[in-house]
């Protein structure tokens, strides 16, 4: 306990010259100030691995080889994964034991959430950890912000069900209900569904339209010459087809079926 009280007032001391920056605008100063101070602090114990978790690695693994993999990732797609692998370590462990390491653990990742709003780096600030206090506010309100601001269907479907229905719910459930908070999250609730079907057209329409190039490179170029049995390069259109034949038609379910026209 006597560690836990000198690493609790070593962190409060930094915490305190991060709140300085942060008045003084200083975001990046701010920010490297707040992670040094949760640095200083315990960190979460690991949870053991259980039987249960290995088969579950193991079924997800299985799940994963089966599934056919694109051609190859970007370097940016490579760092995204390895980032989620680092987040899902993070998720296996379990909260500080002490009440007030947990708690300022809480704050200071919520301040260094505050840190990435501030620098516009929505991506960034989403990751700021609830591990420590699933019910701070002020965490779980600027994660559903970031969300927001980032803008992608993939991010709005989080902000809607990982953060409206989990986050949101949480704050209308901890938030009084006649404060003006409360007003403003089912609102932001209530506004958020029409935002998440306009980013999974556009995005839908993205991904089709680079499918049609591939498809229509494709079929532009291969034609085969009956007498000699045997494909060749050519000109483009040798098939008389183009992806333009096949229509994709939204199916009412989220997804979409092909017609093939002449």
């Amino acid at each position: 306990m006597h560690a836990d009280e000198d690493a609790l007032r070593y962190s409060e001391e930094l915490k305190g010259e991060g709140n300085d920056h942060f008045r003084a605008r200083r975001w990046e100063e701010a920010l490297t100030a707040y992670r040094t101070a949760l640095g200083r602090l315990p960190k979460r114990p690991s949870i053991p691995k259980t039987k249960h978790n290995r088969d579950l690695d193991e079924d997800i693994a299985s799940a994963s080889a089966s599934t056919p993999q694109r051609l190859e990732n970007t370097e940016e797609e490579e760092e995204e994964e390895e980032e989620e692998e680092e987040e899902e370590q993070a998720d296996e462990q379990a909260p500080p034991t002490n009440p007030q390491v947990v708690k300022a653990r809480a704050v200071l990742n919520a301040n260094i959430g505050a840190c990435y709003v501030k620098l516009n780096e929505h991506k960034e600030a989403v990751k700021a950890s609830l591990l420590d206090d699933p019910d701070y506010i002020k965490a779980l309100q600027r994660r559903a912000t970031s969300n927001e601001h980032l803008n992608t269907w993939s991010s709005l479907t989080s902000a809607q069900e990982a953060v409206a229905l989990k986050d949101y719910t949480t704050l209308l459930r901890i938030i009084p209900a006649s404060s003006t908070e409360a007003k403003e999250t089912q609102k932001a609730l209530r506004l958020l569904k029409p935002r998440v079907e306009e980013a999974q057209k556009k995005e839908s329409s993205e991904a089709i339209d680079k499918l049609k190039g591939i498809g229509n490179s494709i079929l532009g170029w291969l034609s085969l010459r009956v007498p000699e049995l045997y494909l060749i390069i050519s000109m483009p259109g040798n098939f008389g087809l183009s992806t333009d034949n096949f229509q994709f038609v939204p199916n009412g379910q989220g997804g979409y079926s092909m017609n093939f026209t002449r």
